[in-house]
């Protein structure tokens, strides 16, 4: 194990359930305590090969999974870009595996603009904050708390489970879970469902709570526009300026407005929205009843068409000097199956001079809303929170389930958290003070361990 300034001794889960109830250990779930110690493991990914890496944090969890008789495998698919993988053997075993997995890497966070160390693990107000809260270090301890639930005492879960940490799905999986698929599928063998993030999280439709069950998720391409011109003196009269000719297309693309399409997924979940509210959606369109969901609306709204957002700017290299090349990155978010028509709009957006180059690209998928799994989830949320609808929807950005679908493995986001009706929760994946309801976390690991207990 690496030495780091932010590595935290691994402690048994003994260690952590066993504090005596007037140390301040005892005051915290051990959920909170996992993800708190985890955020403390600062895993920033800058994309593009640049990052902090995951060992610290993947050694963290393994020793977790070792103090409970577990076997865990860790695979480095370049130094310190570590992912951790162990199988927890059902009462079952005739039954098909699922995969629980997260990811230990985190997007990067300025101090500068956070009202706490984002890589504290500041508890305050009833919040864990820092970077990795919600995205999802907190699911993360969730998967470990719930297992030490399951299994600590001699237990065991109804099937198999493969229980997985990957590395660098904040840069698409490449060096994680696309590697471990590509290099040693052997380790998800007779798995045919997953479970991770960014589903199962709770919002507030008229005064109602519901859940949001994550089915399906776009295409992820990240794309560089590159423009070229000519060289030449600041103070020229230079027509031939690239970073005029990008600008100008980083502009149009920017603002395109790109048009409502509503898959099998999305049509279901507004139909589902307009039943609970008691309107006509023939009536009211898509986007008014999406923003009706409030603070869900930043997911759900961009899962009703394409985005394609600038989201990086390269071009000079000194104050009286016209360069000539410049650079955006632009990540583009389509609709399942419609990569390439969508790379051809683009391409008529900011004109044939404009070389388009994928750095990266990434499947879509969409699952159907029906099946074991999915009824074991709607019957597990109904008894710890009686009377709450379960929804489908379309995720508007990705996890590491692209990857283990070329296993033909079908991938849900069910990262179940009971919210405050005004938590903006979309906002803070990536955002500045992220941070997680400590209640929350004591909810996701009481349904996580019934799922785990009895699916």
């Amino acid at each position: 194990m690496a030495s780091s300034p932010n590595t935290i001794p691994a402690a048994s889960f003994a260690d952590s359930a066993g504090a005596s109830p007037g140390t301040a250990a005892a005051k915290l779930d051990l959920t909170a305590e996992i993800a708190r110690d985890l955020i403390r493991f600062d895993t920033t990914n800058y994309g593009e090969g640049r990052s902090n890496g995951e060992t610290d944090a993947a050694e963290y969890v393994a020793e977790k999974l070792r103090a409970l008789g577990l076997v865990p495998e860790l695979f480095d698919s370049e130094p310190g870009r570590t992912s951790v993988v162990a199988r927890v053997q059902g009462r079952d075993t005739s039954r098909p595996a699922l995969v629980v997995h997260g990811h230990l890497d985190v997007v990067p966070a300025d101090p500068a603009n956070w009202s706490v160390d984002p890589f504290a693990g500041v508890i305050k107000d009833g919040l864990l904050w820092g970077r990795g809260a919600v995205d999802m270090k907190n699911m993360d301890a969730m998967i470990l708390a719930s297992l030490q639930d399951v299994i600590g005492s001699g237990g065991a879960p109804e099937r198999d489970l493969v229980i997985a940490f990957f590395a660098d799905e904040e840069a698409g999986g490449v060096l994680g879970s696309h590697f471990l698929v590509n290099e040693h599928p052997h380790l998800f063998d007779g798995a045919t469902e997953a479970i991770s993030e960014v589903g199962g999280y709770s919002i507030t439709l008229g005064g109602q709570r519901a859940y949001l069950l994550q089915t399906g998720e776009k295409a992820l391409i990240w794309v560089k526009l590159v423009a070229r011109g000519e060289a030449g003196h600041g103070s020229r009269m230079h027509p031939n300026n690239a970073i005029t000719r990008l600008a100008e297309a980083v502009a149009k693309l920017g603002r395109h407005e790109w048009p409502i399409r509503l898959t099998d997924t999305t049509e279901q979940l507004l139909g589902e929205i307009a039943r609970i509210l008691d309107v006509d959606p023939q009536r009211v369109g898509p986007d008014e009843l999406a923003l009706a969901t409030g603070t869900a609306s930043g997911f759900i709204q961009a899962s009703l068409r394409t985005t394609a957002n600038p989201t990086g700017l390269t071009a000079g290299y000194k104050h009286n000097v016209i360069p000539d090349a410049a650079e955006a990155l632009i990540d583009i978010r389509s609709l399942p199956g419609e990569e390439d028509l969508v790379l051809a709009q683009i391409q008529e957006i900011v004109g044939s001079d404009i070389e388009i180059v994928t750095m990266h690209r990434d499947i879509g998928l969409e699952t159907e809303f029906s099946g074991p799994l999915i009824e074991a989830v709607v019957s597990t949320l109904e008894r710890h929170d009686p009377g709450a609808p379960v929804l489908p929807y379309l995720l508007s950005a990705g996890t590491d389930n692209k990857a283990l679908s070329t296993l033909g493995i079908k991938g849900y986001g069910f990262a179940p958290l009971r919210l405050p009706a005004d938590l903006d929760f979309p906002a803070l994946f990536h955002g500045v003070d992220e941070r997680v309801p400590l209640d929350a976390l004591v909810f996701g690991r009481r349904v996580l361990t019934d799922l785990l207990s009895s699916y």
